[in-house]
């Protein structure tokens, strides 16, 4: 029986799911914060923040002494801190730094924002928690109203390369590559494509032999991000002269996406199908599994507390970032249980593979503070605030959404750049799609629904925020770029923000391109 049916039809109910069902999420993250303490407290990292003072403090019942302590002795770190700091020991062959032993992995980070590529450690610990969390998101597929059929299908996993880089002390690539490659045996037998395909590293190659080799498999689950995805599914039905890819993968009933928000691929993915199957939402990143989407028809995932992450809560408020999105010294922080919901919060996270207090980049909300359902609404350095109008990526996403549905297209792939114009500003949106459409249309109903979807966009487009310039480009040129630079397939994303030289780079591509094509 395929790896659906083994997980699903046994009813395996994991201890740690239940766990989070029935404990309160205070207990859980105090739990799990002592656990990583007590891990690391003779490291060199723990030594040097006396991680034993702070294992003192939790003996106090109920309060948030051991939460002050940790605040008080560990220092905040985003990646350059940390690695320059700590993370740089590791990978020139030192052990027990910042977690106990020899970390062995290291996740090539797909570089959206900050360092063109960050080296995120991955233990033996984080790749455990990472396939328990993923066996969870698997199960709560019982929950769905799923045909039997599917219980017999396999499930294609479209990632990065299997084929790691070595640098004589440690392996390096994509998350995905390094998980999917340390699977159990009996679990990549029945996932796909191939292990010799897996391997490939360069994406071209890697996205023939899957179409070549595609129609032979029962697929009745893909995993993947939204951009690789729909160019694979786009691919297989031009390669074999179909109408929709059911008539390849008949099985076909749920595709787990992330990485980034669907919603602006969903209408183009749509149409690749020929009925309706469940999409499902994850929140896998280089640092680790941080939630997952519990129930099918939800718009929000359910944050993982006992997954080998402590998490920590920054307000996204200017006392804790500055214009550019840098977090200040001594950001106010809370823990799961002080959250409130509305609120954008920036994500601390401590975790298995020896981040401490690390800033991640993402922000998220919570819709529901009780069960601990979240969305992600962007990132620190991908917010646009020129002026006050404090825009989102949740916002840029939604009015596109918007879009989509009003002119019936497809709206793959955007990005937006603030500019200034004279005095004051102006945003200029360079917007994916291959369907028709008339530019100052589209122009015009993206500001306006901006306006219905932020308050304060609205109040400063009135005043020192004039500008607003919409460009549409084949969805080719956003891919070309990633392409340029290395970073096609896996869970490479394009950057929903540019600022500073990847504009610059930008701009200049898109001229060269315009050039090109006459």
């Amino acid at each position: 029986m395929p790896i659906i049916g083994s997980i699903l039809k046994k009813g395996i109910k994991l201890r740690e799911t239940l766990e989070q069902d029935y404990t309160s999420p205070y207990d859980l993250q105090k739990k799990e914060l002592s656990k990583l303490l007590i891990s690391a407290r003779n490291t060199q990292f723990g030594r040097s923040y006396n991680f034993h003072e702070v294992l003192e403090q939790f003996r106090s019942f109920g309060s948030h002494d051991f939460f002050n302590a940790f605040k008080a002795n560990v220092p905040v770190y985003d990646y350059d801190k940390i690695n320059d700091e700590w993370w740089h020991k590791i990978r020139e062959g030192e052990t027990d730094v910042c977690w106990p032993g020899k970390t062995k992995f290291f996740a090539l980070s797909s570089g959206t924002s900050g360092a063109a590529s960050k080296y995120i450690p991955v233990t033996k610990d984080m790749i455990r928690q990472i396939r328990k969390t993923g066996t969870r998101h698997t199960y709560t597929l019982s929950k769905y109203d799923l045909p039997d059929v599917f219980f017999q299908s396999g499930f294609l996993m479209l990632g990065g390369s299997t084929s790691l880089n070595f640098s004589g002390n440690y392996y390096y690539g994509d998350l995905s590559g390094i998980t999917t490659g340390q699977l159990p045996v009996w679990v990549q037998g029945f996932s796909r494509p191939s292990p010799k395909i897996k391997k490939h590293k360069d994406w071209a190659t890697k996205l023939d032999e899957i179409v070549e080799s595609a129609h032979k498999w029962n697929i009745g689950m893909l995993a993947g991000v939204p951009a690789w995805m729909t160019i694979l599914v786009e691919r297989l039905i031009e390669k074999h002269k179909v109408d929709n890819i059911h008539e390849i993968w008949p099985n076909l009933q749920v595709y787990v996406h992330g990485g980034v928000s669907f919603e602006p691929y969903r209408k183009a993915f749509d149409r690749l199908l020929g009925r309706p199957i469940y999409y499902t939402d994850s929140y896998l990143a280089s640092e680790g599994f941080l939630a997952f989407q519990d129930e099918p028809n939800k718009r929000s995932m359910r944050l993982v507390l006992n997954g080998g992450i402590f998490h920590e809560f920054v307000p996204f408020t200017d006392r804790n970032f500055d214009e550019n999105g840098q977090l200040r010294e001594n950001p106010d922080t809370v823990m799961i249980d002080q959250v409130e919901e509305g609120v954008d919060y920036a994500l601390l996270i401590s975790t298995v593979s020896g981040s401490w207090r690390y800033l991640i980049g993402d922000t998220i909300r919570f819709v529901d503070k009780f069960n601990s359902q979240i969305i992600i609404t962007g990132r620190t350095k991908h917010f646009l605030s020129l002026c006050g109008e404090h825009l989102s990526v949740d916002n840029m996403n939604r009015a596109v959404e918007m879009a989509s549905e009003q002119f019936n297209i497809a709206i793959k792939e955007f990005t937006v750049a603030g500019i200034p114009e004279g005095n004051l500003f102006a945003h200029h949106w360079y917007v994916g799609t291959d369907d028709p459409v008339d530019a100052e249309k589209l122009r015009l109903a993206i500001d306006e629904n901006l306006r219905k979807v932020n308050d304060d966009y609205g109040v400063e487009r009135d005043h020192a925020l004039k500008g607003f310039y919409l460009d549409v480009l084949p969805n080719e040129t956003f891919y070309a770029w990633l392409r340029r630079h290395g970073k096609e397939g896996g869970q490479t994303k394009f950057p929903r923000v540019l600022k500073g030289e990847k504009l610059e780079d930008w701009l200049s591509f898109v001229q060269e391109q315009a050039q090109t094509q006459g």
